[in-house]
């Protein structure tokens, strides 16, 4: 079921909080857990029944596990069983196929390939279970009660896609389930929230991938316009941004509807102004998964800088695969690797020459920040492309290598789709995808350089978590017009890029 559906907004939303707040004041909030775990069941249960009994049985092995690590002296055997079994569990369904096609290629065996269907969210709850069991060995967690551990998995504003929360995060809001007086105004944010997503979505996401769906499906056939790739490229690196802000908006604003605050899980990565400010901003949870439980584990920093570096190109290579059972995705981990190598070297390299006061230059902040999109979007023509033959064609069209200008075809579609649609309707004439499309992606620059995000406006970054604004006649208006805009919108809207992962 997907958050931008006419089925998730007026049926099973509704629902769903008319039943939680009726069972909390008629009856026990336990009642009102187990209220929201049956919805998020049904959330998860719409798209294949079939895959409830694997997130319930990965919900009660995981469950078991983290009992007994939770003991006084518990024996690492135990998490490495925990673990290895959500990792296996992860790899069959994920990359068996791909591991059984790429041994063919390479051995020039015939292994039969399995064709398997990706569960929705296994990425997701599969490390939140993993990071769970971790910290029951660390004795960070513990949880007895089954029915709040089922809620910590399966709370469907963050199931499908994050953000990924840790148990210290979340149970304590579960166990109380938040007082009368927080939930008035943790209920208007949460609204607010699910129109700014909402409208980031429909409106701005899904009309960026109209032209970046265009360009990435006939660039497999057709011989690449310098034109055609700039669009394609830009396209995509503003799609996801805004597709995954919208997400990340809508995870953490459904979750206020029902008094429960998540982690901030994106604070405008392309305000950024270097690869690891970037990995600090974008997917805020993933990136502080693979640091403590991977790259700390490989050894961190703790072991000179050659292990360092090496430890951060093992930790995003294994990141990019996790994203999805490609090459093309552990290429983009590699470009980010490598990134984050050649950053921290010449942070080191400026440190060891004292030049501090060159970096507090506006100058040179604004070259780190242009430098920092270029790397981006580089690495995300990898991520979006279907193989590297597209990709590096795509690479090459755009510093000089393809032919000039837009192709006939291309350039007709730009001018009557997406923006230019809406824009046309407005003046009454055609618009020319030469001046058109460079002003579109200029405020799309512009805002994602500037603007401040959703979490920014609401206080829960400044104020850790604690909500600072209030809704007043105008916020009112202004989230109105866009659920109306998005609403009208929704018709043709996708699904979230991330669900995919």
């Amino acid at each position: 079921m997907l958050f931008n559906s006419f089925l998730f907004l007026f049926a099973f939303l509704p629902l769903t909080l008319a039943a939680f707040y009726a069972t909390r004041k008629w009856t026990s909030a336990r009642v009102a857990v187990g209220l929201l775990v049956f919805a998020s069941l049904v959330f998860y249960g719409y798209w294949k029944p079939i895959y409830l009994f694997l997130l319930l049985g990965s919900i009660s092995v995981n469950y078991a596990f983290g009992r007994v690590l939770a003991v006084q002296s518990p024996s690492r055997k135990f998490l490495v069983a925990g673990v290895s079994l959500n990792l296996l569990l992860l790899g069959y369904f994920k990359y068996s196929g791909f591991l059984a096609g790429e041994t063919n290629v390479l051995l020039g065996l015939s292994l039969p390939v399995p064709v398997v269907a990706l569960p929705l969210a296994i990425s997701f709850f599969t490390f939140q279970q993993i990071a769970y069991l971790v910290d029951c060995y660390r004795h960070a967690a513990q949880e007895k009660s089954f029915l709040n551990y089922c809620l910590f998995v399966s709370f469907f504003p963050q199931l499908i896609a994050g953000p990924i929360v840790h148990h210290k995060q979340i149970m304590p809001q579960i166990s109380r389930m938040v007082s009368d007086s927080h939930l008035k105004p943790r209920f208007a944010a949460g609204l607010t929230l699910l129109s700014f997503g909402l409208f980031k979505k429909v409106i701005i996401a899904d009309n960026f991938a109209l032209y970046s769906t265009r360009f990435y499906d006939d660039a497999v056939s057709d011989v690449l316009h310098t034109g055609d790739a700039w669009v394609g490229a830009l396209s995509y690196h503003f799609q996801i941004y805004f597709d995954f802000s919208g997400y990340s908006d809508m995870a953490i604003g459904l979750a206020m509807l029902f008094g429960i605050i998540l982690p901030v899980n994106f604070n405008s990565p392309y305000q950024a102004l270097s690869i690891v400010d970037f990995w600090r901003r974008w997917h805020m949870t993933l990136s502080r998964f693979l640091r403590d439980y991977l790259y700390i584990t490989l050894g961190g920093n703790r072991r000179g800088t050659v292990r360092r570096y090496i430890n951060l190109l093992v930790t995003m290579l294994l990141g990019g695969l996790w994203h999805g059972a490609a090459w093309t995705f552990v290429v983009w981990g590699g470009l980010h690797g490598l990134y984050l190598v050649i950053n921290h070297a010449w942070s080191a390299l400026l440190e060891r020459l004292g030049c501090a006061a060159v970096m507090r230059n506006p100058l040179y902040k604004l070259v780190c920040l242009l430098l920092t999109t270029v790397a981006v979007m580089v690495a995300w023509v990898y991520f979006r492309a279907p193989d590297f033959s597209v990709a590096n064609d795509t690479i090459l069209a755009m510093t000089g290598g393809g032919e000039a200008g837009f192709s006939d075809g291309y350039r007709s579609f730009l001018s009557r789709a997406g923006f230019a649609d809406s824009a046309s309707l407005v003046t009454g004439y055609p618009l020319s995808p030469v001046w058109f499309m460079p002003l579109v992606f200029s405020v799309a620059l512009l805002f994602t350089f500037t603007v401040p995000n959703s979490m920014e406006v609401l206080g829960l970054i400044a104020h850790n978590g604690v909500i600072r604004w209030r809704p007043s006649l105008i916020w009112a208006l202004l989230c109105a017009a866009m659920l109306c805009c998005s609403i009208i919108g929704m018709f043709g809207s996708t699904e979230f890029i991330y669900f995919q992962f």
